[in-house]
Protein backbone atom coordinates (compact mmCIF):
# COMPACT_ATOMS: atom_id res chain seq x y z
CA UNK A 1 0.00 0.00 0.00
CA UNK A 2 1.23 3.71 -0.71
CA UNK A 3 2.30 5.14 2.27
CA UNK A 4 0.08 8.35 4.82
CA UNK A 5 0.92 11.40 4.18
CA UNK A 6 0.23 13.10 7.74
CA UNK A 7 0.23 16.50 9.55
CA UNK A 8 0.18 17.07 12.81
CA UNK A 9 -1.59 20.74 13.93
CA UNK A 10 -0.34 21.84 17.23
CA UNK A 11 3.35 20.89 18.24
CA UNK A 12 2.71 21.53 21.93
CA UNK A 13 3.54 18.37 24.71
CA UNK A 14 1.07 16.00 23.19
CA UNK A 15 2.35 16.43 19.97
CA UNK A 16 5.62 16.28 20.82
CA UNK A 17 5.58 13.37 23.58
CA UNK A 18 2.76 11.24 21.81
CA UNK A 19 1.50 11.70 18.29
CA UNK A 20 4.62 12.65 16.73
CA UNK A 21 6.34 9.91 17.79
CA UNK A 22 4.09 7.21 17.43
CA UNK A 23 3.82 8.06 13.73
CA UNK A 24 7.18 7.96 13.26
CA UNK A 25 7.30 4.67 14.44
CA UNK A 26 4.66 3.30 12.16
CA UNK A 27 5.70 1.49 9.08
CA UNK A 28 2.99 2.77 6.74
CA UNK A 29 3.13 6.49 7.78
CA UNK A 30 5.38 9.17 6.41
CA UNK A 31 4.77 12.94 8.66
CA UNK A 32 5.12 15.11 5.91
CA UNK A 33 3.76 19.00 7.59
CA UNK A 34 3.40 20.42 10.41
CA UNK A 35 1.63 23.47 11.76
CA UNK A 36 1.78 25.73 15.18
CA UNK A 37 1.29 29.37 15.47
CA UNK A 38 4.60 29.73 17.27
CA UNK A 39 7.06 29.75 14.52
CA UNK A 40 9.96 28.30 15.85
CA UNK A 41 8.51 25.66 17.40
CA UNK A 42 6.96 24.51 14.02
CA UNK A 43 10.48 24.93 12.44
CA UNK A 44 12.53 23.24 14.77
CA UNK A 45 9.56 20.01 15.36
CA UNK A 46 9.31 19.96 11.17
CA UNK A 47 13.22 20.24 10.82
CA UNK A 48 13.74 17.19 13.24
CA UNK A 49 11.11 14.67 11.64
CA UNK A 50 12.07 15.92 8.32
CA UNK A 51 8.76 17.64 7.62
CA UNK A 52 7.46 21.22 6.04
CA UNK A 53 6.54 23.69 8.36
CA UNK A 54 3.44 26.05 8.74
CA UNK A 55 2.00 28.80 11.00
CA UNK A 56 -1.48 28.86 9.61
CA UNK A 57 -3.46 25.23 9.15
CA UNK A 58 -5.70 26.31 6.16
CA UNK A 59 -1.96 26.92 4.40
CA UNK A 60 -1.14 23.76 5.19
CA UNK A 61 -4.40 22.12 4.08
CA UNK A 62 -3.94 23.79 0.55
CA UNK A 63 -0.78 23.57 -0.15
CA UNK A 64 -0.12 20.13 0.76
CA UNK A 65 -1.11 16.52 -0.11
CA UNK A 66 -2.09 14.59 2.88
CA UNK A 67 -4.33 11.65 3.79
CA UNK A 68 -4.82 12.12 7.70
CA UNK A 69 -4.55 14.76 10.89
CA UNK A 70 -3.68 15.03 13.97
CA UNK A 71 -5.55 18.16 15.89
CA UNK A 72 -3.00 18.63 18.73
CA UNK A 73 -4.69 22.33 19.17
CA UNK A 74 -6.16 24.28 22.77
CA UNK A 75 -10.09 22.72 23.00
CA UNK A 76 -12.06 25.67 21.55
CA UNK A 77 -10.06 24.85 17.94
CA UNK A 78 -11.05 21.10 17.83
CA UNK A 79 -14.00 21.43 16.12
CA UNK A 80 -13.22 24.31 13.38
CA UNK A 81 -9.46 22.43 12.74
CA UNK A 82 -10.76 19.22 12.63
CA UNK A 83 -13.94 20.22 10.28
CA UNK A 84 -11.27 21.88 8.25
CA UNK A 85 -9.38 18.92 7.33
CA UNK A 86 -12.22 16.92 6.64
CA UNK A 87 -13.59 19.15 4.48
CA UNK A 88 -9.94 18.93 2.91
CA UNK A 89 -10.19 14.98 2.32
CA UNK A 90 -8.58 14.22 5.41
CA UNK A 91 -8.89 11.42 7.97
CA UNK A 92 -8.99 12.97 11.53
CA UNK A 93 -7.51 12.26 14.72
CA UNK A 94 -8.49 14.96 17.45
CA UNK A 95 -7.48 14.93 20.79
CA UNK A 96 -9.63 15.11 23.82
CA UNK A 97 -12.07 16.34 24.43
CA UNK A 98 -13.27 16.61 21.29
CA UNK A 99 -15.45 19.89 20.90
CA UNK A 100 -16.72 22.29 23.58
CA UNK A 101 -20.13 21.36 22.95
CA UNK A 102 -22.71 18.64 21.73
CA UNK A 103 -23.22 20.96 18.40
CA UNK A 104 -19.57 21.32 17.64
CA UNK A 105 -19.39 16.96 18.06
CA UNK A 106 -22.45 16.53 15.93
CA UNK A 107 -21.00 18.69 13.14
CA UNK A 108 -17.43 17.08 13.35
CA UNK A 109 -19.66 13.81 13.03
CA UNK A 110 -21.38 15.26 9.81
CA UNK A 111 -18.40 16.51 8.14
CA UNK A 112 -16.75 13.07 8.41
CA UNK A 113 -20.08 11.32 7.08
CA UNK A 114 -19.90 14.24 4.12
CA UNK A 115 -16.97 13.45 3.29
CA UNK A 116 -16.49 9.87 3.87
CA UNK A 117 -13.54 9.84 6.57
CA UNK A 118 -12.69 8.41 9.42
CA UNK A 119 -12.72 10.73 12.38
CA UNK A 120 -11.62 9.67 15.65
CA UNK A 121 -10.69 11.11 19.44
CA UNK A 122 -7.72 9.86 21.03
CA UNK A 123 -9.32 8.44 24.26
CA UNK A 124 -6.15 6.28 25.11
CA UNK A 125 -7.55 4.67 28.19
CA UNK A 126 -9.40 1.66 26.22
CA UNK A 127 -5.88 0.35 24.52
CA UNK A 128 -4.23 -0.06 28.03
CA UNK A 129 -3.89 -3.34 29.06
CA UNK A 130 -5.83 -3.76 32.41
CA UNK A 131 -8.68 -1.87 31.13
CA UNK A 132 -8.60 -4.00 28.06
CA UNK A 133 -8.82 -7.38 30.24
CA UNK A 134 -11.04 -6.34 32.75
CA UNK A 135 -13.22 -4.97 30.01
CA UNK A 136 -13.21 -8.66 28.95
CA UNK A 137 -14.17 -9.95 32.76
CA UNK A 138 -16.79 -8.42 33.07
CA UNK A 139 -18.42 -8.82 29.53
CA UNK A 140 -17.75 -12.51 30.47
CA UNK A 141 -19.86 -12.33 33.41
CA UNK A 142 -16.46 -13.07 35.31
CA UNK A 143 -17.47 -10.11 37.80
CA UNK A 144 -21.36 -11.21 38.00
CA UNK A 145 -23.35 -8.38 38.09
CA UNK A 146 -21.62 -4.78 38.40
CA UNK A 147 -22.93 -2.81 41.42
CA UNK A 148 -20.56 0.31 41.55
CA UNK A 149 -17.55 1.63 40.32
CA UNK A 150 -14.56 5.00 41.45
CA UNK A 151 -12.72 6.26 39.23
CA UNK A 152 -10.60 9.38 39.07
CA UNK A 153 -7.34 10.89 36.82
CA UNK A 154 -5.35 13.45 39.24
CA UNK A 155 -1.85 14.56 39.20
CA UNK A 156 -0.54 18.28 40.09
CA UNK A 157 -1.83 20.14 37.01
CA UNK A 158 -0.38 20.82 33.14
CA UNK A 159 2.10 23.18 34.84
CA UNK A 160 4.61 20.81 34.57
CA UNK A 161 3.37 19.30 31.24
CA UNK A 162 2.14 22.00 29.35
CA UNK A 163 4.85 23.25 26.81
CA UNK A 164 3.59 26.76 27.96
CA UNK A 165 3.90 25.85 31.93
CA UNK A 166 1.93 28.24 33.91
CA UNK A 167 0.70 30.47 31.02
CA UNK A 168 -1.23 27.58 29.50
CA UNK A 169 -3.71 27.46 27.75
CA UNK A 170 -5.18 24.64 29.77
CA UNK A 171 -6.08 27.24 32.79
CA UNK A 172 -7.55 29.97 30.32
CA UNK A 173 -11.55 29.55 30.20
CA UNK A 174 -11.88 31.28 26.43
CA UNK A 175 -9.30 28.54 25.21
CA UNK A 176 -9.86 25.45 27.13
CA UNK A 177 -14.00 25.97 28.45
CA UNK A 178 -13.07 23.59 30.95
CA UNK A 179 -10.10 22.81 32.97
CA UNK A 180 -9.57 18.99 34.60
CA UNK A 181 -12.71 17.67 33.41
CA UNK A 182 -11.57 18.36 29.86
CA UNK A 183 -7.93 17.35 30.56
CA UNK A 184 -8.54 13.97 32.97
CA UNK A 185 -11.98 13.54 33.48
CA UNK A 186 -13.33 13.01 29.71
CA UNK A 187 -10.92 10.21 29.44
CA UNK A 188 -12.29 8.04 33.01
CA UNK A 189 -16.24 9.29 31.15
CA UNK A 190 -15.43 7.09 28.13
CA UNK A 191 -13.62 4.49 29.97
CA UNK A 192 -16.01 3.86 32.05
CA UNK A 193 -18.81 3.59 28.91
CA UNK A 194 -16.06 0.57 27.67
CA UNK A 195 -15.78 -1.06 30.82
CA UNK A 196 -19.38 -1.51 31.65
CA UNK A 197 -20.54 -1.55 27.89
CA UNK A 198 -23.38 0.59 28.81
CA UNK A 199 -24.30 4.38 28.89
CA UNK A 200 -24.95 6.83 31.82
CA UNK A 201 -28.11 8.33 31.96
CA UNK A 202 -28.13 10.90 35.29
CA UNK A 203 -24.85 13.30 36.46
CA UNK A 204 -24.50 14.90 39.93
CA UNK A 205 -21.31 17.00 39.72
CA UNK A 206 -19.19 18.99 42.08
CA UNK A 207 -17.12 21.27 39.83
CA UNK A 208 -14.67 23.41 41.81
CA UNK A 209 -11.60 25.68 40.82
CA UNK A 210 -10.26 25.62 44.82
CA UNK A 211 -6.32 24.36 44.22
CA UNK A 212 -5.19 26.86 41.91
CA UNK A 213 -4.96 30.40 41.52
CA UNK A 214 -5.55 32.79 38.94
CA UNK A 215 -7.17 29.91 36.88
CA UNK A 216 -10.73 30.38 34.94
CA UNK A 217 -10.99 26.73 34.84
CA UNK A 218 -11.83 24.11 37.00
CA UNK A 219 -9.14 22.00 38.82
CA UNK A 220 -10.93 19.81 40.90
CA UNK A 221 -14.17 17.70 40.55
CA UNK A 222 -16.36 14.84 41.98
CA UNK A 223 -19.15 13.31 39.88
CA UNK A 224 -21.30 11.23 40.41
CA UNK A 225 -23.15 9.03 37.54
CA UNK A 226 -25.95 6.33 37.20
CA UNK A 227 -26.06 4.00 34.43
CA UNK A 228 -28.95 3.12 32.52
CA UNK A 229 -28.82 -0.39 34.49
CA UNK A 230 -28.48 1.28 37.33
CA UNK A 231 -25.20 0.88 38.30
CA UNK A 232 -23.71 3.92 40.70
CA UNK A 233 -20.66 5.67 41.37
CA UNK A 234 -17.89 8.42 41.38
CA UNK A 235 -15.56 9.61 38.83
CA UNK A 236 -13.44 12.63 40.26
CA UNK A 237 -10.71 14.39 38.20
CA UNK A 238 -8.22 16.66 39.46
CA UNK A 239 -5.07 19.03 39.41
CA UNK A 240 -4.26 19.02 42.58
CA UNK A 241 -2.88 15.41 43.33
CA UNK A 242 0.56 17.11 43.95
CA UNK A 243 2.27 13.91 45.83
CA UNK A 244 1.88 11.37 42.88
CA UNK A 245 -0.39 10.76 39.82
CA UNK A 246 -3.44 8.23 40.35
CA UNK A 247 -4.94 6.85 37.84
CA UNK A 248 -7.09 4.12 38.93
CA UNK A 249 -10.22 2.35 38.58
CA UNK A 250 -12.45 0.06 41.08
CA UNK A 251 -15.32 -1.85 40.04
CA UNK A 252 -17.10 -3.55 42.50
CA UNK A 253 -19.10 -6.71 41.14
CA UNK A 254 -21.37 -9.49 42.59
CA UNK A 255 -18.45 -12.04 41.99
CA UNK A 256 -15.32 -10.00 42.47
CA UNK A 257 -13.84 -6.38 42.74
CA UNK A 258 -11.64 -5.59 40.35
CA UNK A 259 -8.61 -3.18 40.65
CA UNK A 260 -7.35 -1.25 37.75
CA UNK A 261 -4.10 0.56 38.14
CA UNK A 262 -4.59 0.65 41.91
CA UNK A 263 -1.23 -1.39 42.63
CA UNK A 264 1.70 -0.30 42.56
CA UNK A 265 3.16 -4.11 41.20
CA UNK A 266 -0.08 -6.01 39.41
CA UNK A 267 -2.13 -3.32 36.87
CA UNK A 268 -5.01 -5.41 37.81
CA UNK A 269 -6.11 -7.37 40.54
CA UNK A 270 -9.09 -9.36 40.87
CA UNK A 271 -10.14 -9.72 44.30
CA UNK A 272 -12.91 -12.78 44.53
CA UNK A 273 -15.83 -13.17 46.88
CA UNK A 274 -14.67 -16.63 47.73
CA UNK A 275 -11.48 -15.40 48.80
CA UNK A 276 -9.00 -15.68 46.07
CA UNK A 277 -7.10 -13.14 44.48
CA UNK A 278 -5.31 -13.16 41.00
CA UNK A 279 -3.02 -10.61 40.29
CA UNK A 280 -1.87 -9.43 36.24
CA UNK A 281 1.35 -8.14 35.10
CA UNK A 282 0.38 -6.62 31.93
CA UNK A 283 2.74 -3.43 31.63
CA UNK A 284 2.57 -0.08 32.57
CA UNK A 285 0.01 2.67 31.87
CA UNK A 286 1.01 5.70 30.34
CA UNK A 287 1.74 8.42 32.69
CA UNK A 288 3.26 12.31 32.40
CA UNK A 289 5.67 11.03 34.67
CA UNK A 290 9.04 10.02 34.21
CA UNK A 291 9.25 6.92 32.65
CA UNK A 292 5.81 6.80 31.45
CA UNK A 293 6.01 7.12 27.67
CA UNK A 294 4.84 4.35 26.38
CA UNK A 295 3.28 3.73 22.92
CA UNK A 296 -0.32 4.67 23.97
CA UNK A 297 -1.90 2.35 21.00
CA UNK A 298 -3.83 5.30 19.97
CA UNK A 299 -1.78 6.22 16.72
CA UNK A 300 -1.74 2.58 15.59
CA UNK A 301 -5.05 2.20 15.54
CA UNK A 302 -5.94 5.37 13.80
CA UNK A 303 -3.73 4.60 11.11
CA UNK A 304 -5.06 0.90 10.97
CA UNK A 305 -8.79 1.79 10.53
CA UNK A 306 -7.53 3.46 7.96
CA UNK A 307 -5.37 1.50 6.13
CA UNK A 308 -7.80 -1.36 6.41
CA UNK A 309 -11.33 0.54 5.80
CA UNK A 310 -12.40 -0.01 9.03
CA UNK A 311 -14.28 2.23 12.01
CA UNK A 312 -12.28 3.12 14.90
CA UNK A 313 -12.78 1.84 18.45
CA UNK A 314 -13.83 5.77 19.52
CA UNK A 315 -15.60 7.35 16.40
CA UNK A 316 -17.29 10.93 16.78
CA UNK A 317 -20.22 9.13 18.21
CA UNK A 318 -18.19 7.56 20.90
CA UNK A 319 -16.56 10.66 21.37
CA UNK A 320 -19.30 12.94 21.51
CA UNK A 321 -21.29 10.73 24.47
CA UNK A 322 -18.23 10.68 26.78
CA UNK A 323 -18.01 14.75 25.96
CA UNK A 324 -21.81 15.10 27.11
CA UNK A 325 -20.80 13.24 30.21
CA UNK A 326 -18.50 15.73 31.25
CA UNK A 327 -21.04 18.38 30.11
CA UNK A 328 -23.58 17.00 32.12
CA UNK A 329 -21.27 17.47 35.21
CA UNK A 330 -20.79 20.71 34.47
CA UNK A 331 -24.39 22.01 34.18
CA UNK A 332 -25.47 20.28 37.19
CA UNK A 333 -22.38 22.14 39.30
CA UNK A 334 -24.00 24.94 37.93
CA UNK A 335 -27.60 24.19 38.63
CA UNK A 336 -27.11 22.22 41.81
CA UNK A 337 -29.36 19.83 39.97
CA UNK A 338 -28.96 16.57 38.69
CA UNK A 339 -28.31 16.28 34.77
CA UNK A 340 -30.24 13.76 32.75
CA UNK A 341 -28.80 12.83 29.64
CA UNK A 342 -30.75 12.29 26.39
CA UNK A 343 -30.72 8.75 25.15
Amino acid sequence: MDTLKVAIIGCGSIAQNRHLLEFEANEHVEITAVCDIVEERAMVTAEAFGAQSYTNYEDLLEKEEIDAVSVCLPNYLHAPVSIAALEAGCHVLCEKPMATSSEEAEKMIEAAERNSKKLMIAHNQRFVSSHERARKLIESGEAGKIYSFRTTFGHGGPEGWSVDGADSWFFKKGEAFIGAMGDLGVHKADLLRYLLGEEFVEVAGFVENNAKENVTVDDNAVCILRSESGVVGTLTASWAYNANEDNSTVIYGEKATLRLEDDPDYSLVVQYTNGEVVKYELGQIQSNEEGGQTNTGVIDHFVESIVEDKQPLIDGEEGKRSLEIILAAVESGETKQITRLAK
